[in-house]
């Protein structure tokens, strides 16, 4: 299959592997964060930490949408189901995130609340016209890749006028996280980084630049399959070893400087900055989310149910927000493969598909790094 075997031939990562063994330098230890979660299964599902020095290690950072959002945006959407009465549209994956005390949307849908699974914003307006006596909120997640189709499902209400539909915007910004760990008042100590794959395919490559230059940091997108991890870590070894920090583009078969002005255009005809927004294990973070502006303020669920900011804490003793800002990894958590599993997670990394603890469980490092 074209773009997808090519990127998985045991004889290359083999080359590669010996490529990597003859660049680093054995007094050098080399920390290397993959930002998104998306590399981190590949890390583990192909084994790709197991070809690498030893002195080669990969750290886990924020690039699950699902594991940053803050608990009490969970609590909002229940709130939103139980006080409203709305038809609750969203993505498997936030259904199972543990929410105040416990609770959950699919305990809130167990309870007898209206939440339903969808696959696109498509589907969420589709069941607003097909139950026009009903209010229909989607809850929209997810970082640039995500954030065009519901700019997209707005103008679409719009233009329809359909008045029974509002998003739930809950859209973050690469960029904004990666300078919050660098600017972390006790930061980790990180010598580059494994851009994000199809976040850069949206944005480009350009908006890293700043970061390579201000702070030090080779940069390299990285795309998901093995030999693109492994070769992104070559460049960014070969990079270290040079003194040199730029940004370079490993995932050019997907990704441009300038990236997807289409994209873009109707992300900033509909949304804009909110001034601040809370991550989980990042805090809060200032210009690092988007809000849906004055002009489609009707679409705008938070102004239509006058929903109210809630701080919420994670669950005692769950290390996910160390792990998101790369402080910790899965095996430093206590609960993980305790207490806290697929079937039980305690925390939002052990429920996503892209996240650091659900990987680490799939692929059986659960108690190995």
């Amino acid at each position: 299959m074209k773009y997808i075997d090519e990127f998985r031939q045991r004889d290359l990562a083999q080359q590669l592997a010996g490529a990597i063994a003859h660049s680093v330098d054995p007094d050098r230890h080399y920390r290397l964060m993959e930002f998104c979660g998306g590399h981190t299964h590949a890390i583990f599902r192909y084994g790709v930490q197991d070809l690498m020095p030893a002195n080669v290690e990969f750290i886990h950072g924020p690039g699950c949408p699902v594991c940053v959002l803050p608990t009490g945006r969970i609590d909002n959407a229940i709130q939103l189901v139980e006080q409203h009465d709305v038809i609750l549209c969203t993505y498997a994956d936030l259904i199972r995130v543990p929410a105040t005390g416990r609770n959950s949307l699919i305990k809130a849908k167990a309870a007898g609340g209206d939440i339903r699974m969808v696959y696109s914003t498509q589907d969420a307006l589709h069941i607003a016209r097909a139950n026009p006596e009903r209010q229909v909120v989607f809850f929209a997640i997810g970082f640039e890749t995500t954030t065009p189709p519901t700019a997209v499902a707005i103008k679409q209400a719009q233009a329809e006028g359909l008045q029974n539909f509002s998003v739930f915007c809950n859209h973050v910004l690469t960029p904004a996280a990666m300078q919050a760990i660098l600017d972390a008042p006790e930061p980790v100590q990180i010598d580059g980084f494994l851009g994000p794959s199809h976040v850069s395919s949206v944005i480009g490559s350009r908006p890293y630049e700043t970061f390579a230059e201000r702070y030090g940091k080779p940069i390299v997108i990285a795309g998901f399959e093995p030999l693109d991890v492994m070769q992104s870590a070559l460049m960014l070894i070969r990079q270290l070893n040079a003194g040199r920090h730029q940004v370079e583009n490993e995932y050019s078969r997907a990704v441009t400087r300038d990236g997807n002005l289409k994209a873009q255009a109707v992300v900033d005809e509909v949304l804009e900055l909110r001034p601040q927004f809370e991550w989980r294990g990042l805090g809060l973070i200032a210009n690092s989310a988007l809000r849906i502006k004055p002009d489609y303020a009707e679409f705008d669920a938070e102004r239509r149910f006058a929903m109210p900011a809630i701080r919420a804490s994670d669950v005692k003793g769950c290390e996910c927000p160390a792990i998101l800002r790369g402080a910790k990894k899965p095996q430093d958590c206590k609960l993980l493969g305790t207490v806290c599993t697929p079937e039980n997670p305690m925390g939002s990394c052990m429920v996503s598909s892209e996240g650091a603890c659900a990987a680490y469980w799939s692929y059986g490092r659960v108690r190995s790094g």
